[in-house]
């Protein structure tokens, strides 16, 4: 006798963590977050604390070497996202993703073997800076080319949400813990670091092996790295989703300043440091568990406009505050607005690109993303050297709310972006 699956064809899974795959992903991505996170949340803190008291600058001067930090981890993002998403397409992105923890593990190694033995220099902690961004560059294609190789395409926009939620809970706990660990015993937030680093190496070790996607012809490195710039070059729709994310937060990113407002405004030290950089990403953390319950399916376009320009408007509010709970719920409100962007750029992005070339239009992305942070940071640090790390905040949140008005206007296909409409079958291209 039939049964009504085999009438009606097989029932899709309830979530993503029905795939052993995607539960093992999961997991490898929350641990590098967490690893990670923790480690930059104390790195910026140490920076200018050490420009503060071993160099004695002053609160200008010190603003500046935050936005330098941002500048050196962009610099290796900006020479080798062409190849890190060429690789991604290449390569077994499995392997390249735990090639970038091992590059991290390093780094946690050595900034715990130099706060130990109170070693820290202005130079060591730029030059590991830039070797995390090398890491970041190859993590980031490699990771989110994994994801739609091992769900079905009907499940992915779920998975991308889910994989949102690996993000920002982990970007809750390695703030906080890495804040609070390193009030206790410095050292050991980069023990704690490395920890999570292997076991992330581990986790992902154990998903089934992603090869890379076959080609017809292939063709010179150089040329295929190039291809993958041409492609989001000419597609107007995946230009204008990344690029309204590049520009809105180049001119809003306040995170730079948060180690400025946890040590000389809030006054709340390296522990209110890490509640600081949590907040948003507990904001981000309510969005995505509400879309990975119930997605988004209309009018995604202009829903993610308005999250920019709310993302920039809660910017402005948080520049301002001198109230350290009302700086905390004004940072929730940045993140809940920039996961729902992040949300909708994430999908839009895969469900948009041809598996052939999603690790070098990750990369691109991944490119507008980090030049976003770290040019952002530097951005800040700079104005903060000339008008003060407040009104450097707050005009950056003006500038990202007329940039979002902008690109409403000369990308309408933004606009125009009712649903998801995925153009590439990821099962068929």
């Amino acid at each position: 006798m039939a049964t009504s699956s085999s009438i009606d064809g097989p029932s899709k899974p309830p979530s993503p963590l029905s795939f052993a795959d995607y539960r093992y992903y999961w997991f490898a991505r929350f641990t590098a977050v967490m690893a990670t996170i923790a480690m930059v949340v104390v790195i910026g803190y140490q920076l200018y604390d050490t420009a503060r008291s071993s160099y004695g600058m002053s609160i200008k001067e010190a603003s500046f070497q935050l936005g330098l930090l941002g500048l050196v981890q962009f610099i290796p993002l900006a020479v080798l996202t062409p190849v890190a998403g060429w690789a991604a397409d290449r390569f077994e992105r499995r392997r390249v993703a735990i090639f970038s923890n091992m590059i991290d593990l390093t780094i946690a190694a050595t900034l715990g073997w130099f706060t130990w033995t109170e070693g820290l220099t202005l130079p060591l902690l730029f030059t590991l800076a830039a070797l995390h961004g090398v890491a970041r560059v190859f993590s980031g294609p490699a990771m989110s080319a994994i994801a739609p190789n091992i769900v079905p395409p009907a499940v992915l926009p779920r998975a991308i949400a889910m994989s949102s939620i690996a993000w920002q809970s982990a970007s809750v706990v390695g703030p906080a813990a890495g804040g609070l660990i390193y009030a206790v015993h410095p050292t050991s937030v980069y023990i704690f670091a490395a920890a999570l680093l292997v076991l992330s190496a581990f986790t992902v070790s154990r998903v089934r092996p992603v090869l890379p996607p076959p080609a017809e012809v292939r063709r010179h490195p150089l040329r295929e790295m190039v291809d993958g710039l041409q492609f989001v070059w000419t597609e107007r729709f995946l230009l204008g989703t990344i690029t309204l994310d590049l520009f809105a937060v180049i001119l809003s990113g306040a995170t730079a300043m948060l180690p400025v407002y946890a040590r000389d405004i809030l006054h709340t030290g390296s522990e209110g440091l890490g509640f600081l950089r949590a907040a948003p990403a507990v904001g981000a953390a309510i969005i995505a568990l509400g879309l990975a319950w119930r997605p988004i399916e209309r009018n995604v376009g202009v829903k993610m406009l308005w999250a920019v320009a709310a993302f920039g408007a809660g910017t402005v509010a948080f520049g301002l505050s001198t109230n350290f709970l009302l700086s905390l719920a004004l940072l929730v409100v940045m993140g809940a607005a920039d996961m729902f962007s992040v949300f909708v750029r994430g999908t839009l992005i895969q469900l948009n690109t041809p598996d052939h070339m999603r690790g070098r239009v990750s990369a691109a992305s991944g490119l507008a993303i980090s030049a976003s942070n770290e040019l952002g940071e530097m951005r800040a640090g700079a104005m903060a050297a000339v008008l003060g790390p407040v009104s450097a905040v707050v005009v950056g949140g003006v500038a990202a709310i007329g940039v979002t008005a902008l690109w409403a206007r000369i990308f309408p296909e933004l606009r125009h972006a009712r649903t998801f409409e995925a153009r590439f079958d990821p099962a068929n291209d």
